[in-house]
């Protein structure tokens, strides 16, 4: 029995990373991570996107109410990339100077990580494939209020085609081969993951004795 599937991997090619409201007053909402987790997986997302050399979008909400400015990592680690702060649309898309910097990427596989999960992100990511765009959410670099705001909101993406993946899986589907730069992802890994550096130090005592 043939399958009709077909494995889209992401590709350092035809990807764009767009952060969709990681706001300083919307950070207080994320419960369904701690906030230590909740920004090291933002950080991580952002190495990512500087590490493969990915199109990059940063996009916040009403900026003058209390959602607040973006993080201020996500805009010293990106000075230049385009900037589209919101004056009200809810949904980015909604923006047309967001979409126009989305199309101005000439990406067709759009990495999408915000806040809250099923706002911030799904009405943009839902929009991005009604427009055509392959679509990859980044779980644990977008957040909400709970558990269960979440996977509704994961459902109902994924029903709609969007991919979603951790960080991690991000990363090591855009590296493909550890052979690409072993020593940089495996650094950028260790950064973010306490676990695999632990991993890496175990493994390079036992190369010395």
């Amino acid at each position: 029995m043939s399958s009709t599937y077909q494995y889209r991997r992401i590709s350092k090619d035809d990807a764009a990373v767009l952060f969709v409201d990681h706001q300083c007053g919307l950070t207080a909402l994320v419960q369904d991570y701690t906030a230590n987790e909740f920004k090291n997986s933002i950080m991580a997302l952002a190495d990512l996107a500087k590490f493969f050399n990915l199109p990059t979008i940063l996009t916040t909400s009403f900026e003058a109410g209390p959602n607040g400015p973006v993080i201020p990592e996500l805009k010293e680690m990106f000075p230049h990339v385009p900037y589209i702060a919101r004056p009200g649309q809810i949904n980015a898309w909604d923006n047309e100077d967001f979409v126009k910097a989305v199309k101005e990427t000439g990406r067709k596989q759009l990495i999408i990580a915000g806040i809250v999960t099923e706002v911030c992100v799904a009405f943009p990511a839902l929009s991005a494939l009604e427009a055509g765009y392959e679509v990859f959410v980044v779980t644990d670099a977008s957040g909400t209020f709970d558990q269960a705001s979440r996977e509704a909101a994961w459902i109902r993406m994924a029903n709609a085609g969007a991919q979603l993946l951790n960080w991690f899986a991000v990363g090591s589907e855009l590296q493909r081969d550890w052979r690409n730069d072993v020593q940089g992802f495996g650094k950028l890994l260790c950064a973010h993951t306490p676990i695999y550096n632990s991993l890496m130090v175990s493994h390079t005592a036992k190369s010395r004795i």
